[in-house]
């Protein structure tokens, strides 16, 4: 069976310069992976690349037997791709309830409506009548998600989902996370924090010097620290 998501030999970059330099990644329907590695070896770069935010050098992403590398971003989140940013990225002047007005324009057929999304993140229902920049890093970061559960995806890259947020709130996204997948959601999380990566994902790929140099079970990699240390440094 071919997989879902199958990206080979992927090459971007910016400004002429090299930061993805052949990146191998393939996932199954409904599968979760986490993206790990130190800052700077091109985490980000793929997931922007993947979301058409960066034109390609070279290289496939075939999503579901469908060619997207290179097209526009809105041609790719047509074609089922849903991204939550790094930094979260929402509009200071804009409620919680224009956000979602913007997002469902698009009328994309699944399951996820406002009425599923504000049951799956309740505290975005209690406000709604607020402007982007009066809520907390937590909110700020349940409201890019249901902002891209809106337009259902297929697959959902979340860039750094953990990013600035407490631990408690980390706790709060990583069950988020869980409860989409759980739906059937292909997923791919990039991620500095450990344990949240663990907890959410099935699979786990590290990336170094623009490339996936290790692919493994969450299980596996949990089982051993000294790849955890030779990849990543840490424990």
């Amino acid at each position: 069976m071919k997989p879902f998501l199958s990206i080979r030999d992927l090459r971007s970059g910016y400004a002429g310069g090299v930061v993805l330099g052949g990146v191998d990644l393939d996932l199954d329907a409904g599968g979760v992976v986490a993206v790990l590695g130190r800052n700077g070896v091109g985490k980000t770069t793929l997931v922007s690349t993947v979301m058409g935010f960066l034109r390609p050098y070279g290289g496939s992403v075939v999503l579901d037997g469908r060619e997207i590398a290179g097209a526009r971003t809105d041609v790719i989140a047509r074609a089922g791709v849903g991204i939550v940013p790094q930094g979260r990225r929402v509009f200071a002047p804009l409620t919680v309830s224009e956000h979602l007005v913007v997002a469902s324009r698009r009328k994309a057929r699944g399951p996820w409506t406002r009425a599923r999304v504000l049951d799956l993140l309740p505290r975005l229902g209690e406000r709604l009548g607020h402007r982007g920049d009066q809520l907390s890093g937590g909110e700020q970061q349940m409201l890019a998600i249901a902002r891209a559960l809106l337009g259902n995806p297929t697959l959902l890259l979340l860039d750094e989902p953990s990013d600035g947020l407490a631990p408690a709130v980390v706790a709060q996204v990583g069950e988020v996370i869980r409860q989409v997948s759980a739906e059937g959601m292909s997923i791919v999380v990039v991620e500095q924090n450990l344990q949240l990566a663990l907890s959410v994902a099935r699979d786990v790929a590290v990336m170094q010097k623009g490339r996936i140099v290790h692919r493994t079970s969450c299980s596996e990699f949990r089982s051993r620290p000294h790849d955890r240390r030779r990849l990543l440094g840490i424990d």
